[in-house]
């Protein structure tokens, strides 16, 4: 009877999709190819907030970060490399491009490595993504313009970290949108790397030679960037699409409570690094249902509800959500067909 007891437990373990190995020596690498603005920055304060109590727990042996000095892919692959020679038994990575780092995460791969990478993913097959649909975001992005200015009009796009794969994605859906909304031109194009500053001057050193803007689509962290150069060079106050940052709603709300300014918000969570945290724990803990890919939601945010939210973000911030372990495996579940 004990026999039959045990052998139906350990059915019923498996089928829920739980191992029996011990992650508690495990050693697991956050290879970071840039760290230069708020998203960034939260994306790095999660990641450690939720790894060190991982540690603390003796849930892995080791979480450490290593973040390039520039965000050139040679320097990220010579670091990947690196990770391997050091013995870490996964990698959670935020590349620098899609395809060209394949190589160094192949050699992972084939050295018994985990890799999964998030935001900035990789192709390379061996890999696992944490993807968000940024190609339908850049899409909903022209499809709320499309309510907030029915007329139609000239768009800037501001563009992210050239050669990522968000930058491609969004870019592709914002194009895409804009083809199912021909009253909609884009007659400019700069790149803000996800940053306010850089996406300030940027916008001021194109501004002179725009025909009338109504709208701004973006990628993130560089709304209230945008929104400064127009007001410094004196122009009509376009409608811009924000990202979730603190200082983005913040201005949101002040321009809402002024004249009912109406936007769209959207941006995928700086936590989402924790959740390929732990999917990397889940493969090393020795599951074998989980898919390659993992499809998460990005967090939007609309007229109705950004307000609610603002208080929760702390100054400087962005709008994000920290990942569990039973997120992680309530993730996989939902991404197995």
């Amino acid at each position: 009877m004990k026999k039959l007891l045990v052998l139906s437990t350990l059915a019923a373990v498996l089928a829920a999709g739980t191992a029996f190995a011990d992650t508690s020596g495990k050693k697991i690498a956050f290879s970071n190819n840039y760290a230069g603005n708020s998203w960034r920055q939260a994306m790095l304060d999660s990641y450690g907030i939720v790894t060190k109590k991982a540690v603390d727990d003796k849930v892995v042996g080791a979480a450490d970060v290593f973040t390039t000095a520039d965000k050139e892919v040679p320097t990220q692959a010579a670091q990947v490399q690196n990770l391997i020679l050091q013995g870490y038994d996964a990698i959670v990575i935020n590349a620098a491009s899609p395809d060209a780092l394949n190589g160094a995460i192949k050699q992972a791969c084939d050295a018994g490595i985990t890799v999964v990478s998030f935001d900035g993913t990789v192709t390379e097959p061996c890999a696992y993504r944490v993807v968000v649909d940024f190609k339908d975001m850049g899409k909903q992005e022209v499809e709320h313009m499309a309510k907030f200015q029915p007329k139609g009009g000239n768009l800037l796009e501001i563009r992210g970290l050239a050669g990522t794969s968000i930058d491609d994605a969004i870019h592709a859906g914002i194009l895409e949108g804009v083809a199912a909304h021909p009253e909609f031109k884009i007659v400019g194009s700069v790149t803000g790397d996800w940053d306010q500053t850089t996406a300030q001057k940027a916008v001021a050193t194109i501004l002179p030679s725009l025909p009338d803007v109504v709208g701004i689509v973006d990628q993130g962290g560089d709304g209230y960037g945008a929104a400064q150069a127009f007001a410094a060079a004196g122009k009509p106050r376009p409608t811009i699409i924000m990202g979730n940052r603190q200082d983005e709603l913040k201005w949101w709300k002040e321009q809402k409570d002024k004249d009912g300014y109406q936007t769209w918000s959207a941006s995928i969570a700086p936590g989402v690094s924790t959740l390929a945290f732990w999917v990397a724990q889940q493969v090393l803990d020795g599951r074998k249902d989980i898919p390659h890919d993992l499809l998460v939601p990005y967090l939007a945010f609309t007229q109705d509800d950004f307000e609610a939210a603002l208080p929760k973000i702390k100054e400087g911030g962005v709008a994000t959500h920290e990942y569990t372990q039973e997120d992680a495996i309530a993730a996989i579940k939902a991404n197995i067909k």
